[in-house]
């Protein structure tokens, strides 16, 4: 087993709290927003949480990080060094994206069997918006990324990390 493989194999069975909620209780906390990244991570005293980016419909974004066991908020802010011009991206990028990431999800399930580790609104090479996801798979660890066009929900690239 890789390094990655042992710490996704200690990581996501300590999560107790999915992407959704985690997804639900940051965009709760700041109302009317909408989810732009999230990403299970470990806090600095080794408990898992989620990194999770929300905008508000002007594009203003807000850092959430929520507790993934208990799937409290533990902190909020918004992000310090955006301006009117990164405002107005996020905001764009977030009208393009027809396809929701509740959606997108689905679709990566659909596909591979596991747990989304991290769910993001991305732009690939050729600037195709797309959604993309990572799914653990639990029988040997692997992580799989979806790259699901935020357009019209066609898979634009499947990739898997095997170590």
């Amino acid at each position: 087993m890789t390094d990655d493989q042992a710490e996704r194999k200690a990581l996501v069975p300590a999560a107790k709290v999915g992407y959704d909620q985690a997804a639900r209780s940051a965009t709760g906390k700041v109302p009317g927003s909408k989810l732009v990244d999230s990403d299970l991570k470990r806090s600095a005293a080794g408990a898992p949480e989620w990194h999770v980016k929300v905008a508000a419909a002007d594009g203003t974004e807000s850092d959430v990080v929520v507790d993934a066991v208990s799937g409290e908020v533990t902190s909020s802010s918004p992000e310090a060094d955006q301006d009117a011009g990164d405002r107005r991206e996020t905001a764009d990028r977030l009208g393009k994206a027809k396809v929701s990431w509740q959606d997108a999800a689905s679709t990566a399930l659909g596909r591979t069997k596991g747990t989304i580790t991290s769910l993001g609104l991305d732009d690939m090479d050729d600037g195709t918006l797309v959604w993309s996801v990572d799914v653990v798979t639990m029988n040997d660890w692997n992580k799989t990324t979806y790259d699901v066009d935020a357009a019209d929900g066609s898979v634009k690239r499947e990739h898997v990390d095997r170590d």
